[in-house]
């Protein structure tokens, strides 16, 4: 604990699963940690003190950044955790408002943050900014393309950021889970523009979700795989979080791209669902 004390870790998104998680094992190492959460949580039985934040608000993320800095003068680590997703659905089954909702939150949101806390950073000369994606920044999620799709922007803007700070002493790293049991699918937001056409499809995937819910790894591994990130002398860029992920990721690099995408569609039931006839081959 020695070696982080002192240090000062922010972590977007603690009232629950895994921000509450990698709060609880940051503050156990030695860090002294702020929680955020939209409605700013009482600070309870935690190991660490709970600020209100919304990232969606330009003034709500530089009020926080800032009163943390009032208080310690310095901000060492930043986790952006906050974010949600939509329940299985059909892409056009989501408005463009609720498409924009989500990568208010997801996307939008982390580069307030970022943006509020970099300075911060460059005047210190050292930093951490450690960003929790998903396997679904570098897989496909049929039945969930707009969270997919913040996942995926999440991953390109974390590698390209961390070519543009490294030399200034801050480094940049994306988390990338797989299924982790925490409240996150209970508060799915339900898609706006429901179609009867997806509504089969749109069940089984459900339904999958659930069943692969119910034993996946618990949000602490998560938070062991954060506070790797934050410890390490040579950061890598993107840590596999749990055994699960881990394999993905070597799947997606190793493994023929056509496996892997009737790997997908098996898992999912997909074409046992929809059975679509063959069209003749064109000549190019």
């Amino acid at each position: 604990m020695a070696q982080f004390r002192g240090k000062i870790a922010l972590v977007t998104g603690a009232s629950s699963g895994i921000g509450e998680a990698t709060a609880e094992r940051l503050a156990k190492a030695g860090y002294k940690v702020y929680g955020t959460s939209r409605r700013g949580a009482q600070t309870g039985q935690r190991s660490f003190e709970m600020l209100p934040l919304d990232v969606t608000s330009d003034e709500s993320v530089e009020a926080a950044v800032s009163e943390v800095v009032r208080r310690d003068g310095r901000i060492d680590v930043l986790v952006n955790n906050a974010g949600f997703g939509v329940a299985p659905a059909g892409a056009e089954e989501s408005s463009i408002d609720q498409a924009r909702s989500i990568f208010e939150t997801n996307f939008f949101g982390l580069v307030r943050m970022t943006r509020a806390v970099v300075p911060h950073m460059r005047r210190q000369g050292s930093g951490r900014i450690i960003n929790v994606g998903s396997v679904l920044g570098f897989l496909p999620m049929p039945y969930g393309a707009l969270y997919a799709a913040t996942k995926h922007a999440v991953e390109g803007y974390s590698e390209s950021l961390d070519h543009e700070l490294r030399t200034r002493g801050i480094r940049v790293s994306v988390i990338e889970p797989a299924y982790t049991k925490t409240p996150f699918d209970t508060n799915f937001m339900e898609p706006d523009a429901k179609l009867d056409e997806y509504r089969e499809a749109r069940a089984g995937v459900n339904r999958r979700v659930k069943e692969v819910m119910a034993t996946a790894e618990l949000p602490g591994v998560v938070a062991e795989t954060v506070l790797t990130a934050a410890d390490a002398a040579n950061p890598k860029v993107r840590y596999a979080a749990g055994k699960l992920a881990k394999r993905l990721r070597f799947l997606r690099r190793f493994a023929p791209a056509g496996l892997v995408d009737a790997g997908i569609r098996k898992d999912l039931g997909l074409d046992a669902r929809h059975v679509v006839a063959s069209r003749p081959a064109r000549a190019f």
